[in-house]
This record gives C-alpha cells, structure tokens and sequence, in this order.
C-alpha cells in the first residue's frame, strides 16, 4: 500500500474562485521512498504541499488524497498532522513569548497524546541540536525569535526528527542556506530517513539532493506533473532549465 496516494486533484484559492492552480495532479509515495517536486515559479508546487495539509487558502474541487489508504481529502490540518504528516514551511513563523522548549513539549504532547519525560525529552531535544549544530542556548529563547534564516530551518528539521512523522513534506527548506547549513539538513534528513517513513521535498535547486538517495524527480507545471524520472531528471533541468517542458 502506498503511503501517499493523489488522485486527479484540483484546486482553486480560497481569494479568487477564478484562479485554478493544481488541474488534475496524481502523486504516489511509497514507505522508504525520496521524491522530489521541482518546477518554475507559480507553477504550483507550494500549492500542493498547502493542500495535502488542508490549508484554508486552497479549496479541493475535485479528486481525492489518501494517506496509508484512509481518505484525509477533507480532514483539518490538526487531524492530519496527527496522523502522521509533517509540513515544514518556507519561511517559519516567530511565536513571541514562547519558548522552543515549551513548544516542542506542546508540540510532542499533543501528537503522542501524552506529556512527555522531562528527563528524556530535554536531552533529546539537546543531543538532536548538537547533531544539527544548533546552539544549546536557543532552547530557552522564544520560538524563532531573533534566529537567522538558517536557524529557523535547522529547527525544521529540529521538529521533524523530534515528531518523527510517517510522512515529511520539506517547503523549500534549503531556500536561502549556505552550503553549510544545506549540508546540515541533509545530515538531519538522512537522520530521520528509513524504510517506513518518506520525504516529499519540494525545491528550485539540487544543492540539498546531493547526499540523498532520491528515487523520483517530479516535474510540475501549471498545476500538473508533467515528467517524472530519477535523480538524473534533476540534473537535466538544473543545466537546461524548464524550457522543455513549458508549452
């Protein structure tokens, strides 16, 4: 059974009932599977990651999304989560007042259905930084708060591998990073990274694929996929761009 499976889904936004972005869209991902969305601007990439979750600025007119063979089409974004799906977004959003401790207890808390060890969690939280090169210090300061561009992905990466989700959708979470801090979240994918869960990373450049065992490339353009391929597929449209495959 596949871990995620699209079927001929359409969207439109929630502010323009006129403007039609996903047009009949199939996606299948199995458990232990990379794949990868990569296509020009405004073709509708962020879209899709948007309307898996059930963002309310995307209305599904048509088709349907299954996750592990339970139709979650029109689930809330809380329930989905629940079930095992992960998003980690573009540009994170600061959370003022609140700590990054006191979120990823929140955050575990309300995914496990239980408060969790203290004892365990804390030092987790701590040995899991490390690994992401993550100052200690940023544990006790406001979620986001005065992080740089690099440290709020790296703290992306930080809840995927703390939630530990059957399904992880990555948002552009190399946008803006240094070969450095790419480098790091590729360590913290591979982290996480086995054969029961996947990864659906959606990206402009093939920087972060390096040190990835990607098994699909997906081209998608106004709204569908128009090409799928291996990792060569990658490299074809990183030297030759999208000319190809825009009519």
């Amino acid at each position: 059974m596949s871990l995620l499976s699209i079927k001929n889904i359409h969207t439109i936004a929630e502010d323009d009932h006129n403007k039609k972005i996903l047009k009949g869209l199939d996606l299948e991902i199995n458990p232990g599977e990379i794949h990868v969305i990569m296509g020009p601007n405004g073709s509708g990439k962020s879209t899709l990651a948007n309307t898996i979750f059930s963002s309310p600025r995307y209305i599904k007119t048509e088709g349907n999304i299954y996750f592990e063979g339970e139709d979650i089409t029109e689930e809330s974004t809380d329930k989905i989560a629940k079930k095992g799906i992960f998003m980690s977004f573009q540009t994170p959003e600061e959370i003022p007042g609140v700590t990054l401790a006191n979120y990823l207890k929140s955050v575990k808390t309300s995914i496990d259905g239980k408060k969790p060890s203290i004892y365990e969690f804390i030092p987790q939280v701590e040995n899991t930084m490390k690994e992401l090169d993550m100052k200690e210090e940023y544990i006790k300061r406001e979620f986001n708060v005065g992080f740089s561009g690099g440290e709020k992905k790296k703290n992306e990466i930080l809840q995927m591998l703390l939630i530990n989700p059957k399904l992880a959708i990555l948002d552009e979470t190399d946008s803006g990073l240094d070969v450095d801090a790419i480098k790091t979240v590729v360590k913290g994918i591979n982290m996480y990274k086995n054969d029961n869960n996947a990864v659906l990373i959606i990206t402009h450049s093939t920087k972060i694929l390096k040190g990835l065992n990607v098994d699909k490339v997906h081209i998608l353009v106004d709204g569908k996929i128009v090409k799928t391929g291996d990792y060569s597929l990658a490299l074809e449209i990183d030297e030759n761009g999208y000319k190809d495959y825009i009519k």
